[in-house]
């Protein structure tokens, strides 16, 4: 199952020049009070199911601005079968991509991969996160899950400027154990001139030494204007707080708050 985005810049309004979709991916385009264009994804059934594979190909073009989200969280079934999803964008010259979806929670049994991969032109601004759960925890499934893998590259004029891989896969240790009291892993990256604000929260407020507060993490910078991030929360409603917190100033970029009407 595979996808394609394209989105121009066209009276200086961002647009959607083609959406394409094969099922169970749908593309929801709904209308906004900024230049931006918006994309939210979604499935059929409101999940993914052994075997499915989807792929989505996304080119922003220059000067253009572009959101993706999704519409729900994306609950992932058990199966003895491995899900996955593969995000491929190109971002253009002074152009800028949000990619913010709502978490991924993966139920107990389930195998799940992801992969985004971003190409920046010069000038462009990318601002992305991700937040992956320990599943459904008021059911008592506490990172119960098979495996889950998700894999984070960025590169930009033809140089590698963010690489972030994490797997976690019960076949290397109980993973309730290693994981302790946290319940969901946050992944934030902002690169670009545009994202300067995202960066700039990041940096001065992500990092933490207290290994018993409900939010533990660290921040770096990976160049002058590349940001890396990694949040541990106890609660899956905290970590959501938290990146909303961070990239609240991408309604700048947009031109209006994507988060502003969602739970």
């Amino acid at each position: 199952m595979s996808g394609t985005l394209r989105v121009e810049l066209a009276s200086g309004k961002s647009v959607v020049h083609t959406a394409r979709a094969d099922a169970p991916l749908k593309l929801l385009l709904p209308n906004n009070h900024g230049d931006a264009a918006w994309v939210f994804l979604a499935t059929l059934g409101g999940g993914l199911v052994g075997g499915d594979v989807i792929a989505l190909d996304v080119e922003v073009g220059a000067g253009a601005a572009a959101f993706i989200g999704s519409q729900s969280s994306t609950k992932v079934f058990r199966s003895k079968r491995e899900t996955s999803q593969t995000l491929r964008a190109d971002v253009g010259d002074d152009a800028a991509l949000v990619i913010a979806p709502d978490p991924v929670a993966p139920f107990a049994g389930s195998r799940y991969a992801q992969s985004t991969e971003v190409t920046l032109g010069a000038r462009s601004t990318l601002v992305l996160a991700d937040i992956a759960t320990c599943g459904r925890a008021s059911r008592g499934e506490r990172w119960d899950f098979e495996r889950y893998t998700s894999r984070m590259k960025v590169a930009r004029g033809g140089r590698l400027v963010a690489l972030d891989a994490l797997l976690l896969d019960r076949a290397h240790g109980d993973l309730r154990a290693r994981l302790h009291r946290f319940e969901a892993l946050a992944t934030i990256v902002a690169v670009g001139p545009r994202a300067s604000d995202v960066r700039a929260s990041l940096l001065a407020t992500a990092s933490t030494s207290e290994t018993d507060a409900p939010l533990f993490g660290f921040a770096r910078s990976l160049g002058d204007d590349v940001t890396f991030a990694r949040l541990a929360t106890t609660r899956v409603e905290l970590a959501i707080k938290a990146v909303r917190s961070h990239v609240a100033s991408i309604a700048a970029i947009l031109g209006e708050d994507p988060f502003a009407r969602r739970w």
